[in-house]
């Protein structure tokens, strides 16, 4: 099952339930566009003790093959974003 952002300001609203729900939907927009602009300028989000880090990586181009017809195609440089759990996840997860 994947968590979708209409869960999350649900969960929110039960969580802080004198808050309308149109402005938690805009605190959610809020939050996710400053991690996705963060990414793009290049910089870690840190969500320390509770989710992780987000750092974006860029992979170099290079010469690949296509295993359909085994032609070598180039593949341009790209971004790529990462992301590395926090300890408390990591223990969550693993019942530690």
């Amino acid at each position: 099952m994947a968590v979708v952002k209409s869960d999350i300001i649900k969960q929110l609203k039960k969580s802080y339930p004198n808050f309308l729900t149109k402005d938690l939907s805009k605190f959610t927009d809020i939050i996710l566009n400053e991690i996705k602009n963060a990414l793009k300028r290049g910089d870690r989000v840190e969500l320390r003790n509770s989710f992780g880090v987000f750092f974006s990586n860029t992979q170099k181009k290079s010469i690949r093959r296509n295993p359909k017809t085994g032609e070598k195609v180039e593949v341009p440089e790209k971004k790529t974003i990462n992301w590395k759990m926090s300890k408390e996840i990591f223990s969550e997860l693993n019942d530690e």
